[in-house]
């Protein structure tokens, strides 16, 4: 064996020792913080909600339910009773799974496990109390833990909050979820929204992956991402990370997404030619008598104060409408749209929508039908009204109020 072999193993040997002693100091560092930021567990307005449920049912698998166009539901004069999710009522259309969103996973059971510097069962660092949490209204808008799955971090140093959202930057957009980041003002004794350019720093930290949309639920592998970029975001800003449980959130997306299913409906009424076209001059200044906007959608749509959308018009043909196409456009038909589970009191609106409707059909002597261009009349849609207030009804008591905050997220 040479000199040169010796010496290669003589520092291999070295390099590995180094390594050893790093990886020991490291966890010695990382216990010392942990013992100064940890204490006995308070209570937490974000991670620890009275009464909220993790799901104790088995969780359905997501991936059973095959990718299908979203079309729009029948309106019948005899529609059912409120059913079951898999028996749609009002030609209601089920939320189609999108598939596969392409981010590359990492291995939870590896991962996770070698991330020793963050603890999923850490304790929630104990506040003092002038800037305790436990009295901090959550902005249930931004984040809850009855649709996100929500990490928390606390830093040693506070930390501005550009630096924050910057941080598994990249990993994070690839995910197919919504992200929301919220961060607790110490001078407000708030939580509150941080902007990717917030200059204002936190301590405490709160980032939470929606567990469903319209697209289907969480998937595991997407859950995995998560929570792996959550630990190394912790180890890059100097902190430490509590995560939920892994499991119980995917049973609890599995079912907030049954049921979502069940409630995701929309109500269609058309307004249809009886030979003449519809010219988009006569369309637009019927939309904005009656208070009708166009949006960056193509869509006209009507606003509440708050300006949330309670319903919309669309174009039965391939053109969108602009303030520009509108001196030219001509269809021979028009779509009414109502957003069930995204707009409060729906039986009213239904109706403010169906009077509306009526009077464009008088107006451009037209004909007022339904999917399958039966005519429609005010004794026709009393049983669709009921029906709706009947999935209303069925949102509010699994407290996810249509035309509230949570819906908005959900239903988006």
């Amino acid at each position: 064996m040479t000199d040169l072999q010796m010496g290669l193993i003589g520092f291999g040997g070295v390099a590995v020792l180094g390594v050893l002693a790093y990886n020991k100091w490291q966890e010695r560092k990382h216990r010392q913080m942990a013992e100064e930021l940890l204490s006995a567990r308070q209570t937490d307005v974000l991670l620890d909600e009275p009464g909220g449920a993790t799901g104790g049912a088995a969780a359905k698998d997501a991936d059973h339910r095959a990718p299908q166009e979203r079309v729009e539901p029948l309106l019948r004069s005899d529609p059912e009773a409120l059913q079951e999710p898999d028996e749609p009522a009002l030609g209601q259309q089920t939320a189609a799974d999108s598939g596969e969103t392409g981010a590359a996973a990492k291995s939870a059971s590896s991962s996770e496990e070698s991330a020793s510097s963050v603890s999923s069962t850490s304790a929630t660092p104990a506040e003092d109390e002038q800037g305790g949490l436990r009295d901090s209204p959550a902005p249930m808008c931004v984040l809850s833990p009855k649709i996100d799955y929500i990490a928390a971090i606390q830093v040693l140093e506070p930390i501005a909050g550009r630096r924050i959202r910057e941080a598994q930057r990249a990993t994070l957009e690839r995910l197919s979820k919504t992200v929301n980041w919220i961060g607790h003002n110490e001078d407000a004794h708030a939580w509150e929204p941080i902007p990717d350019d917030s200059e204002r720093e936190y301590r405490h930290i709160r980032v939470g992956l929606q567990l469903v949309d319209r697209k289907g639920p969480l998937a595991d592998r997407e859950l995995s991402v998560f929570k792996v970029a959550m630990q190394e975001m912790a180890t890059e800003l100097m902190g430490l990370a509590e995560l939920p449980a892994r499991e119980p959130a995917l049973q609890t997306a599995a079912q907030l997404d049954e049921f979502c299913a069940g409630v995701d409906i929309q109500i269609g009424v058309n307004v249809i030619s009886q030979g003449q076209v519809f010219a988009g001059t006569k369309l637009r200044a019927l939309a904005e008598a009656t208070g009708m906007v166009i949006d960056s959608s193509g869509r006209f749509v009507r606003c509440d104060d708050n300006g949330d959308v309670l319903y919309m018009l669309v174009n039965q043909e391939s053109d969108v409408f602009s303030a520009e196409s509108m001196k030219t456009l001509s269809t021979h038909g028009v779509t009414f749209l109502l957003d069930v589970p995204r707009v409060a009191n729906g039986d009213r609106v239904l109706t403010q929508m169906f009077g509306v409707a009526r009077r464009f059909a008088e107006a451009l002597n037209g004909a007022l039908v339904d999917d399958n261009r039966h005519p429609l009349s005010e004794a026709a849609l009393e049983p669709i009204r009921q029906q709706v207030a009947q999935f209303q009804a069925a949102m509010a008591a699994h407290e996810l109020s249509a035309g509230g905050p949570l819906a908005q997220r959900l239903f988006s």
